[in-house]
């Protein structure tokens, strides 16, 4: 790992601290900051898993890289989650030294993604810029409330297989046999049960404010949204909707679409395609981020 980063606790929960590491680039002052929220459908990940090649290149580019843990479902729900995400904004734009509050945007994979595009669209004063890789902005739509064709091409997850993977305390750093409780919730359909703790179709305004895609007003973050057309867990389709939206309402947004790119297109950072796309992220972060 580059420029080994520096670990804060930045909020304690029922007596469960939840971390963060902040890296720094070289230099001395107050610098832009990028908060980066993982992946793993609010179930799984951790601050860990953030490439190191792509930590190098914001370094590189003069950014400090804030990396939160946050609770994670199903033990939490998605307010307490969603509370966490913002206390680590807050935290970032007030509690870490040499940082300029004034030049911060937030970056997302996957549920972080769809975390980054929740602050954007939610946050006042929002973020300088958001960016999602493979986010998504509506979680009761049908991909995530019905039965999902291609994981139930996978082996079938009971019910009492999925249970034991998980417990009742408070955790924030979830191993990846976990994956193995979301793939039961896609087989399901049982997602928004799962993390939001609520039915979507009897408590459908329950899950609005949870939704990015219709929380967009005007004021809403300048968007940069990446998607693979190809991606068989968040449909490309919740990208563009996304961007559409955006646009509808007047706010900045770009799109980058991988031709036959799948889920977690980024983890090769040698491979053309994907340094091309990261290359238009960097460009999008200093377009809003400079001085």
């Amino acid at each position: 790992m580059p420029h080994e980063p520096v670990t804060y606790t930045y909020r304690t929960v029922s007596g469960h601290p939840l971390r963060a590491d902040v890296f720094r680039p070289i230099g001395a002052g107050p610098c832009p900051a990028l908060l980066w929220l993982h992946g793993g459908a609010l179930i799984f990940g951790s601050r860990k898993t953030v490439r190191p090649w792509q930590v190098r290149r914001y370094l590189e580019a003069g950014y400090a890289v804030v990396c939160p843990d946050y609770r994670l479902a199903p033990e939490s729900k998605l307010p307490e989650i969603a509370d966490d995400v913002l206390t680590a904004w807050a935290w970032t734009r007030e509690g870490v030294p040499d940082l300029d509050p004034e030049r911060l945007a937030v970056i997302g994979h996957s549920a972080g993604g769809y975390l980054a595009l929740l602050l954007g669209t939610t946050t006042h004063p929002a973020p300088r810029a958001v960016v999602s890789f493979y986010g998504y902005g509506d979680i009761v739509a049908d991909w995530y409330t019905r039965p999902d064709p291609h994981y139930l091409t996978f082996p079938r997850v009971t019910e009492e297989k999925a249970r034991s993977l998980v417990g009742s305390a408070p955790i924030s750093e979830g191993p990846p046999e976990r994956f193995e409780f979301y793939l039961y919730c896609r087989q399901q359909g049982a997602w928004p049960q799962e993390v939001g703790g609520r039915d979507p179709k009897a408590d459908a305004e329950f899950f609005r404010r949870y939704c990015p895609l219709r929380n967009v007003t005007s004021g809403a973050s300048p968007t940069l949204l990446l998607h693979g057309d190809a991606d068989t867990d968040v449909p490309y389709g919740q990208s563009l909707a996304m961007h559409q939206e955006l646009a509808r309402q007047g706010v900045e947004t770009e799109m980058v679409t991988l031709e036959g790119g799948g889920h977690g297109f980024d983890r090769d950072g040698d491979d053309p395609h994907t340094l091309r796309a990261f290359d238009a992220v960097l460009d999008f972060l200093a377009a809003h981020l400079r001085p």
